[in-house]
């Protein structure tokens, strides 16, 4: 066990993920550019002064920067083994892990857990470890640390065993799966991964059905959730930065360009993605395609502005996903464009004012994932929406907790249901449309990252 008398830094609050807020890039004459990064969490740990991050170095610059102590105050990060990251991170927290709670596997050829998963599991393990013994090291008496999501399963358990006198939580930003589902994985896999996160006071999700879904696993495999309490926090969109940054100078620039791709007096269906798998892009595109079919009507009427960012290509999964979401939009364009109408705008590289711009110019929003553990484009496009949205979004996703009620909601696999949902929320009236769309902005800004991630420590710090 790690004494508290060893910690190096005493911090009070400490964040264990494997991206930290910081990554750093190697110029060609070995000078190391930093960029600071985003998201709900980046914005959730503003809320607290006195932290300490605790991440992975993820790529070559974050590695060197590490080597020549070069870092940010307040942010620890751990220069793990590249092989051991691999294996750990794209092996199995995105490979397996992943699969399991999104529900993605073709069950009757995979998952195949042989001898290569068993190795790639053994350096999930060691990555989780390393975690582990550096929260160990940095926590003052009693800290709180609070671990984050699914590459970090392992690591309550190991924290409580080095120190028992901290106050741990786990929260899981994916859904959890089913029972069922989660017992693809070998026996005792699926039991080291609950006793990890049961080793946390607290384990807490984003709804309450990934809450039951996790109590229903722990109850089949292992009787019961223990002395662990369990927790539900849905992050909201944050508002006031959205509102604020969708009407810079950058974000304009782009709304005209965009508002020139689509043409005069058209609507507009917007969706912004990354080509993830459980996101659905392909089958959205089926949907619209079927609406251009079914509903001539809409044909030279509505564009598709669709922003699919490439996601995990070093998997040749999503390689081959992100093409056959491109090669799709060229068919569709290539079957039903006229001279003076494109009826897929498809953009590929990530830009967060185009996004911005499209949310603001969007008449309908289509969120249609697999399986989502929220999804926050659903709840920032009634935030951001000039003229007011209609959301066309999937009972799979997290939000459809919050935004069922002023959503047009689709069964995420019935292509014919989404485009005659698309037709819906096309043909939505003015006034229902603005009615509905403050009221999903309020829903969506309820538990704004701040608040969101004050309430998981608050509720820690409790015992």
């Amino acid at each position: 066990m790690v004494s508290e008398h060893t910690s190096s830094s005493n911090a009070q609050v400490l964040v264990a993920s494997n991206r930290g807020p910081i990554t750093y890039t190697l110029g060609e004459d070995g000078t190391l550019d930093s960029k600071r990064g985003g998201g709900g969490l980046v914005s959730g740990l503003s809320a607290v002064d006195d932290k300490l991050w605790v991440c992975a170095a993820l790529g070559d610059g974050d590695r060197e920067a590490v080597r020549r102590g070069v870092g940010e105050e307040g942010v620890r990060m751990l220069d793990i083994d590249a092989e051991v990251h691999a294996d750990a991170y794209n092996g199995i927290a995105n490979s397996v892990l992943w699969f399991v709670h999104h529900l993605l596997y073709q069950t009757p050829v995979e998952p195949v857990f042989d001898t290569e998963f068993r190795r790639q599991w053994a350096a999930y393990e060691t990555y989780n470890r390393a975690f582990a013994e550096a929260l160990a090291q940095e926590a003052g008496p009693g800290a709180a640390v609070l671990v984050q999501d699914y590459h970090l399963a392992l690591v309550p358990g190991m924290l409580r065993e080095l120190r028992p006198d901290l106050r741990i939580g786990h929260f899981s930003h994916t859904p959890w799966a089913p029972v069922d589902y989660f017992r693809l994985l070998p026996d005792d896999i699926a039991e080291q991964l609950l006793r990890g996160i049961l080793g946390a006071d607290r384990a807490a999700f984003l709804t309450r059905r990934w809450a039951d879904a996790f109590i229903g696993c722990c109850t089949e495999i292992l009787g019961g959730t223990g002395r662990t309490r369990i927790g539900v926090h849905g992050l909201g969109a944050d508002a006031d930065f959205l509102r604020r940054r969708s009407h810079e100078a950058d974000v304009d620039e782009r709304m005209a360009a965009l508002r020139e791709q689509v043409g005069e007096d058209r609507k507009t269906i917007v969706r912004v993605d990354r080509t993830e798998l459980s996101k659905n892009i392909v089958r959205g595109l089926h949907a619209y395609r079927t609406l251009l079919d079914t509903h001539p009507e809409w044909r030279e009427r509505v564009v598709h502005i669709a922003f699919a960012y490439p996601s995990r290509q070093d998997l040749a999964v999503y390689r081959d996903y992100t093409a056959a979401v491109q090669t799709l939009a060229t068919e569709i364009n290539a079957a039903y464009g006229t001279e003076g109408w494109t009826p897929v705008v498809l953009h590929v590289k990530d830009d967060f004012a185009r996004s911005l711009a499209a949310y603001r110019l969007a008449d309908v929003a289509l969120v249609n994932p697999i399986r989502d553990g929220m999804n926050l484009v659903a709840k920032e496009v009634p935030v951001v929406s000039d003229h007011g949205c209609a959301l066309v979004l999937s009972r799979e996703a997290g939000a459809y907790e919050e935004l069922g009620e002023d959503a047009i909601v689709v069964n995420p696999y019935d292509v014919t249901g989404t485009a005659e949902a698309l037709h819906e929320a096309l043909t939505m009236s003015g006034d229902e449309r603005s009615g509905r769309t403050k009221r999903l902005a309020e829903a969506a800004t309820a538990l704004p990252p701040q608040q969101w991630f004050l309430d998981q420590l608050e509720a820690l710090r409790e015992g």
